[in-house]
C-alpha cells in the first residue's frame, strides 16, 4: 500500500422535497494536513499489522497447546479474535481513504462500520468482565473452579455476550435509519461513531440520545461494577494469605488482565471526557485511538510478557514452526 497524502472533497445528495437524503459522509480523520498523511498511513498500517499478527499468535498458541485449554485462555482467545475484528472495522477504511486521497464513505458503509464497531467494542467490554469473574472463581473458590467454570457455562457466557452486543448494535442502527441529515456531513473522526453521526442530524434525535446514553451507561456501569467487585473479593482473599511469596504468586495470575482492563477503561474514560466538552477539539479522535488501536495492539504483548504459560506456549509454537521447515 502506498501511503501518500492529499485529499479531494466531494459529496452527493438526493433531494426529495424538503428532505435531504445523504448518500455519503466525509471522515475528516485525525489531521487535515496533507504532509502528515503519509506518516499517519505508515504508523497506522504498522500498528494494524502488529495487532493482527500478535492476536493471531495468541489464538494459535492457545489452540495448539492442550495445557491452555482452560476457561481463562478460552476467553483470552475470544478476546484476541474480537480485538482483530475491532481494529479491522476502522483502520483499513482509514488507510484506504489516505491511499486514495479521499475522505468519502457511503451512507450504507458508514452505518455498517458503526454497527460492527459497536458489536466488537461491546464484546471487548463484556469479555473483560467475564475474565474478571473467571479470576474471582479461580482465586476465591479454587476447589470448585472446574465445577463452576465448566465448558457449558463458558459457552453460555460467550453466547450471552454476543447476543447482548448484536441486539444493542442492531437496535441502535435501526434507530439511526429513522434520522434525516443536513447537508453538513463532515464527521470529525477517523471512523463512523454513533455520537458523531447523531450530531449531524436535522431531525429530532431525542429517542436516539436517550437510548445511547442509557444503554452505554448500562453496558459501562454494570460490567465495571462486576470487575470492581471481583477484584475486591480477590484482594480480600489474597490479604488472608500469610506468605508474601504466595500473595505475589496468586495476584500475578491477575496482573495481565488487570493491565488490559486499566488500559481499556482508562482510554474509554478519556474518550468520554473529551466528547463531553462544550468545545470539542481533535482530542476526541486521538483519545479514541487509545482503545480502538493501541489497546488491541498491546494486549498480546501484555499477556505474553506477563504470563509464563503463554510464553511457553508461544515458544513451543515457534519451535514446531521451525522444525516443520
Amino acid at each position: 500500500m502506498s501511503c501518500k497524502g492529499g485529499f479531494k472533497r466531494h459529496i452527493s445528495y438526493i433531494e426529495a422535497g424538503n428532505h435531504t437524503e445523504v448518500s455519503e459522509f466525509l471522515l475528516l480523520g485525525l489531521s487535515e494536513d496533507p504532509e502528515l498523511q503519509p506518516l499517519l498511513c505508515g504508523v497506522f498500517l504498522s500498528m494494524y499489522l502488529v495487532t493482527v499478527l500478535g492476536n493471531l499468535l495468541i489464538i494459535l498458541a492457545i489452540i495448539s497447546d492442550s495445557h491452555l485449554h482452560t476457561p481463562m485462555y478460552f476467553f483470552l482467545s475470544n478476546l484476541s479474535f474480537t480485538d482483530i475484528c475491532f481494529t479491522t472495522t476502522t483502520i483499513p477504511k482509514m488507510l484506504v481513504n489516505i491511499q486514495a486521497q479521499g475522505k468519502e464513505i457511503t451512507y450504507e458503509a458508514c452505518l455498517t462500520q458503526m454497527y460492527f464497531f459497536m458489536i466488537f467494542a461491546g464484546l471487548d467490554n463484556l469479555l473483560l468482565t467475564v475474565m474478571a469473574y473467571d479470576r474471582f472463581v479461580a482465586i476465591c473458590h479454587p476447589l470448585h473452579y472446574t465445577v463452576i467454570m465448566n465448558p457449558r457455562l463458558c459457552g453460555l457466557l460467550l453466547l450471552l455476550s454476543w447476543l447482548i452486543c448484536l441486539t444493542y448494535s442492531l437496535l441502535q442502527s435501526l434507530m439511526v435509519l429513522r434520522v434525516s441529515f443536513c447537508k453538513e456531513t463532515e464527521i470529525p473522526h477517523f471512523f463512523c461513531e454513533l455520537a458523531q453521526i447523531l450530531k449531524l442530524a436535522c431531525s429530532d434525535t431525542l429517542a436516539n440520545d436517550i437510548l445511547l446514553y442509557f444503554v452505554t451507561g448500562l453496558l459501562g456501569i454494570i460490567p465495571l461494577t462486576g470487575i470492581l467487585f471481583s477484584y475486591s473479593r480477590i484482594i480480600y482473599s489474597i490479604m488472608g494469605i500469610s506468605s508474601a511469596g504466595s500473595k505475589y504468586k496468586v495476584f500475578s495470575t491477575c496482573g495481565s488482565h488487570l493491565s488490559v482492563v486499566s488500559l481499556f477503561y482508562g482510554a474509554g474514560l478519556g474518550v468520554y471526557l473529551t466528547s463531553g466538552t462544550a468545545h470539542p477539539s481533535g482530542k476526541g479522535p486521538i483519545a479514541s485511538v487509545m482503545y480502538t488501536v493501541v489497546a488491541p495492539m498491546l494486549n498480546p504483548f501484555i499477556y505474553s510478557l506477563r504470563n509464563r504459560d503463554m510464553k511457553e506456549a508461544l515458544r513451543r509454537l515457534f519451535s514446531r514452526g521451525a522444525y516443520s521447515r
